[in-house]
């Protein structure tokens, strides 16, 4: 079954879908998970993946599309905040806890890509949520530091400039999270396995989504420039912790960060590596989704 919900989020609301068990019995209240989504997707892409087969196996799952961005309101749009998409999980659950059928005491959060970082950075602070999951995890801050040739000092100088000139003019610059096409990508340089999976993910019929615009507001950089997902988790996500991670070691840093968060968190669980999927695999190749869907069902059923 499949509810559209609203998130009222302070003054804006967030679009979301609860995905719930088909053969929910009302007199039974219901484990639940929160999920929080990579940069750039909305809520019918990565998240409906796993939230629907999270409810098959009878975990209630609710995705939202962020603020500012989807079908969710929020003006700029295509701001990716990393602290707002934190604040976004925390209302989320909010409403989680005052859902007819949804026990209170029972929900944690499952994270994807940055998403990972996003749930994490949350979970340390609002302990409302009670085990933290997490698939090919990202640490969007630490990311965005390594990607920066002249170093994130001098990409902030630069930002500081452009956010001048936004002022001066009165307009805003969008930059992309990825290449449009295949074909841009190609004509930018050699393309890599991974950003030719990320594309074909997300820019074609296969995984695409006419509400994902493929674009962030250039003033989110200097946001996630300074962020750091795990921040104090090593004290203060005190939760049990599943990482699922790609085998195949790609140029997202995903492997290397779950197992940064592994060695970090205080209460790690579950380590599971699966062997031959890609970063961008893990979205929605059913051979890899379905693996770690059993194994977050076995970690939520033993921890919520």
């Amino acid at each position: 079954m499949l509810q559209h919900l609203t998130i009222p989020r302070g003054p804006i609301n967030l679009a979301a879908d609860l995905h719930l068990p088909d053969n929910a019995d009302s007199s039974a209240p219901l484990r639940a998970v929160v999920l929080s989504t990579p940069g750039s997707s909305v809520k019918e892409q990565i998240g409906a993946n796993y939230a629907s087969r999270l409810a098959a196996r009878g975990i209630a799952a609710l995705v939202f599309d962020p603020a500012h961005q989807g079908q969710s309101e929020g003006e700029p749009r295509d701001l990716e905040d990393p602290y707002r998409r934190g604040e976004d999980i925390s209302y989320a659950i909010e409403v989680l806890t005052t859902t007819p059928g949804i026990d209170p005491q029972r929900i944690g959060v499952l994270g994807i890509c940055a998403g990972g970082g996003y749930a994490v950075h949350t979970a340390r602070t609002d302990h409302r949520i009670k085990a933290v999951g997490t698939v090919v995890p990202v640490n969007i801050g630490a990311s965005f530091r390594g990607f920066q040739p002249d170093g994130p000092a001098a990409a902030l100088d630069a930002l500081a400039d452009a956010r001048t000139e936004e002022a001066r003019s009165g307009e805003t610059t969008r930059v992309n999270w990825l290449p449009d096409t295949l074909e841009d990508a190609t004509t930018a340089g050699p393309t890599d396995i991974d950003t030719t999976q990320a594309i074909t993910y997300y820019r074609t019929e296969r995984g695409g989504n006419e509400h994902s615009t493929n674009r962030r507001l250039l003033r989110s950089d200097s946001l996630l420039l300074g962020y750091d997902a795990f921040h104090l988790a090593d004290r203060l996500m005190t939760q049990p912790l599943q990482v699922i991670l790609a085998g195949r070691i790609g140029n997202t840093g995903s492997y290397d960060t779950g197992m940064q968060l592994w060695k970090l968190a205080p209460n790690p669980v579950d380590l599971m590596v699966i062997d031959g999927a890609g970063h961008y695999e893990m979205y929605d190749e059913p051979e890899y989704v379905n693996a770690a869907v059993e194994r977050l069902t076995s970690f939520y059923v033993n921890n919520l």
